[in-house]
């Protein structure tokens, strides 16, 4: 008599609690709206993605697929501010560096629908989205003040109005360059784009600098941090001699009487 192998027994089926469902349907969601814009995506396809029915998508947003973005876009704005916090170790511009290099791998991972969160015109768009985008950039331009200095924290100076307008400045010339970068097919290569990015940071500190003397303090702090060997003395070894042959704009020896 042939035996019959004894069938695997049957898996046991694990029921999600509500946190655990709600965060499996905004990660099939962010999947979706990440390469796509958020009104070409239908809860169908958040249900199949996330594997469940399209009920049970309404159970826990009744909202339907505004309050789904939302959601969603809300969990992405916490990573994307998470991009942004570095600890204050190391000079400035190499803390610079290593939270570039964050946020440009989240615009690489998340192309699509970062160029339609930042670009806006979807049917998505709202009041609130538009609160919580702009949430993300003024979390950004804190975390960068502090890396000059300026900030809340204990032992820091709060931000004058010019250093705080030049930094917001930079965040809103990081995002039109991430944008751009990805209308370009992602090049040059992200390190490159981020060396590009440090650079119009510490110009942007110099220009403000020769006209304003609190950035010129935080930039005189910061460059005592800076090696040669960093952004900010690469920087210096590649202008210093470019500039060189500006003497002639400066002005002459005043006649004396």
């Amino acid at each position: 008599m042939t035996s019959t192998a004894a069938a695997p027994p049957p898996r046991a089926y694990r029921r999600l609690s509500v946190e655990e469902r709600r965060t499996q349907l905004l990660g099939a969601a962010l999947s979706l709206f990440a390469h796509r814009a958020p009104d070409e995506v239908s809860l169908d396809e958040v249900a199949a993605v996330a594997g469940v029915s399209r009920p049970l998508v309404y159970r826990y947003f009744p909202g339907g697929r505004q309050q789904l973005y939302e959601a969603a876009l809300r969990s992405a704005a916490d990573e994307l501010k998470l991009c942004f916090t570095e600890p204050a170790v190391g000079p400035p511009t190499e803390r610079v560096s290593r939270v570039l290099d964050r946020y440009l791998g989240f615009v690489d991972e998340h192309d699509a629908g970062f160029s339609a969160l930042l670009q806006g015109g979807s049917v998505a768009e709202t009041s609130r989205t538009t609160a919580i985008v702009d949430g993300v950039r003024r979390a950004a331009a804190e975390q960068i003040l502090l890396h000059l200095g300026r900030g809340e924290d204990p032992g820091q100076r709060p931000a004058g109005p010019r250093l705080r307008m030049m930094v917001r400045t930079w965040i809103a010339a990081v995002e039109a360059a991430s944008l751009i970068w990805l209308d370009e097919e992602k090049q040059p290569p992200a390190a490159e784009l981020r060396g590009w990015l440090v650079d119009h940071l510490i110009a942007l500190l110099a220009a403000t600098a020769a006209t304003d003397r609190e950035t010129a303090s935080a930039m005189a702090e910061l460059l005592a941090l800076e090696t040669a060997e960093g952004p900010a003395g690469r920087l210096a070894g590649l202008v210093i001699p470019a500039v060189g042959g500006a003497a002639h704009l400066l002005p002459g020896p005043v006649a004396s009487d």
